[in-house]
């Protein structure tokens, strides 16, 4: 396999990695609870699982 005669240089490595950004998380309002999450992502509020606005899952004891 064939490998580098010479090595790069630190300026050319920097250019190449310009583009290599972090980004702030888009952020959403769940409109059945107010509470702000990230988008398409399941939050949990007061013990209850929600996403899209609805309950996915409730983790209530069953009386049984």
């Amino acid at each position: 396999m064939p490998n580098p005669k010479r090595r790069h240089s630190q300026q050319r490595s920097a250019k190449r990695r310009t583009h290599y950004k972090a980004t702030a998380p888009t952020l959403s309002v769940d409109p059945e609870t107010g509470e702000t999450h990230v988008r398409h992502r399941a939050h949990v509020h007061e013990g209850k699982l929600y996403y899209k606005g609805k309950v996915v899952a409730d983790p209530a004891p069953s009386k049984a």
